[in-house]
């Protein structure tokens, strides 16, 4: 099973890669899978990679549903 995450980019490097938001954790990403991508952009990351580029509407419900899940495991 493979898990991938929206992540917001927060900072563009150089040679394809980026700086993103995880949230609240700053990672490192590889961008060279997407035609572009801008900070602010909310992206798709797989194991260093970003993979898509996500609407933010559908990123931020996507990041409320792992806290959601999140707050289930912890009231277990």
């Amino acid at each position: 099973m493979c898990l991938a995450i929206p992540a917001q980019i927060t900072q563009l490097l150089d040679d394809q890669r980026a700086i993103v938001n995880l949230g609240g954790v700053r990672k490192e990403v590889c961008l060279s899978l997407l035609d572009r991508a801008a900070v602010g952009d909310y992206v798709i990351i797989h194991v260093g990679y970003a993979l898509a580029r996500l609407d933010e509407e559908e990123a931020k419900k996507t990041l409320r549903l792992f806290a959601d899940m999140l707050q289930g495991e912890h009231s277990q």
